[in-house]
């Protein structure tokens, strides 16, 4: 059970790696950070710049985390958090079935993080070499309302920002004296 726990972590980590540094620094083909900008300017979450940063380096950070098993409620909570603004954002119109570009593959890796931070992140973990392994439901219930609260207030935060720029680009500016 300690390998497979490691190798769960080892890929789910791995591919929130991958997914951050697609969009940090166009690597695997990804968009980097030009491009993920652009994505968060179409998906409207203001100021588009600050949140291509926030997402990537939620993804890179928190997938490293999950890999090491390094403060894996916090790294969960994070990368939940992404996954939930993903949902909403991005995939919740599509439906359920990832086959229509629906929500269910999100659904799928918040349920296997939670797993993780349920069963701990295991021995073989730098959670457990510093004795600071935090484990069980309520840990996991823990990490996913973190992070879906993070989600809640990201929107939030950047709904206001977007009005606020939209606001002040229709108010004219007063003539010079």
């Amino acid at each position: 059970m300690k390998l497979a726990r490691l190798l769960a972590r080892l890929f789910i980590g791995g591919m929130f790696i991958g997914h951050g540094t697609q969009k940090l620094f166009g690597w695997f083909g990804g968009p980097g950070i030009d491009g993920t900008t652009g994505m968060m300017e179409k998906l409207e979450l203001a100021p588009p710049r600050a949140n291509a940063y926030a997402a990537s380096l939620s993804e890179t950070v928190g997938g490293v985390c999950i890999a090491l098993g390094a403060f894996t409620p916090a790294a969960a909570a994070s990368l939940i958090g992404t996954m939930t603004t993903a949902i909403r954002t991005v995939h919740l119109k599509n439906g359920f079935w990832s086959t229509g570009g629906g929500y269910e593959y999100n659904l799928t890796i918040i349920a296997a993080l939670l797993l993780i931070v349920d069963g701990g992140p295991g021995a073989l973990s730098v959670d457990g070499a510093l004795g600071i392994e935090e484990t069980g439901a309520g840990v996991a219930l823990g990490a996913l309302a973190l992070g879906v609260l993070g989600s809640t207030v990201t929107l939030a935060a950047a709904k206001a920002a977007g009005e606020k720029a939209a606001a002040e680009a229709t108010t004219p500016v007063p003539a010079a004296a």
